[in-house]
């Protein structure tokens, strides 16, 4: 599986950051930054939860 963000909607509210800090983080310049772009399938419920929790619905999973 692949991360994918869609920056142009993100808002960098850091909820998936949260849930998934492995994964996501939003520096000090307030910009999303994607830390694994393929993560392993262990992370896929983590994974989920930021797609669905994502208020901008800016991320979403490749298979």
């Amino acid at each position: 599986m692949r991360v994918v963000v869609d920056f142009d909607l993100c808002e960098s509210n850091a909820i998936c950051m949260q849930i998934a800090p492995d994964i996501f983080e939003v520096r000090d310049d307030d910009f999303l930054y994607v830390l694994e772009e393929t993560p392993s399938e262990d992370r896929r419920s983590s994974l989920e939860e930021s797609v669905q929790r994502c208020p901008k619905q800016a991320i979403s999973i490749e298979e």
